[in-house]
């Protein structure tokens, strides 16, 4: 069998870290769509951007307005995100909640720790 190269063992140590903390107790796991919203959010809170659900039921690289509207609901429930007014009653901002901050964060330990293996 072939030996990975450095790059991807980085990476490939990094899937292993972080699967590992997927089984930690903490919030129920989400489908790929959720993984992808998550990073949307993620990304628009890292930049300091405003995210409301209209802008994301606005885009069409993530299906239907009703399936978004659909995982929206069901990241809340998970407690993955939470709904925050603004000036304006009938928009609501996506935010992160403090359980998926720290899962976020714990990801990143696993990032460190996948480089640091590799090197």
């Amino acid at each position: 069998m072939k030996k990975p190269r450095p790059g991807a063992e980085v990476y490939l140590r990094f899937l292993q870290l972080s699967e590992a903390i997927r089984g930690l107790p903490a919030l129920p796991p989400l489908d790929p769509l959720e993984e992808r919203i998550l990073a949307l959010v993620a990304q628009a809170r890292q930049a300091q951007a405003r995210l409301s659900v209209r802008d994301m039921m606005r885009r069409d690289d993530l299906g239907a307005p009703a399936t978004i509207h659909g995982r929206l609901k069901s990241m809340r429930e998970k407690g993955w995100i939470m709904l925050a007014d603004t000036e304006d009653a009938r928009r609501k901002q996506i935010e992160l909640t403090k359980p998926a901050l720290q899962h976020l964060a714990r990801l990143s330990q696993c990032m460190v720790q996948a480089t640091r293996v590799a090197s």
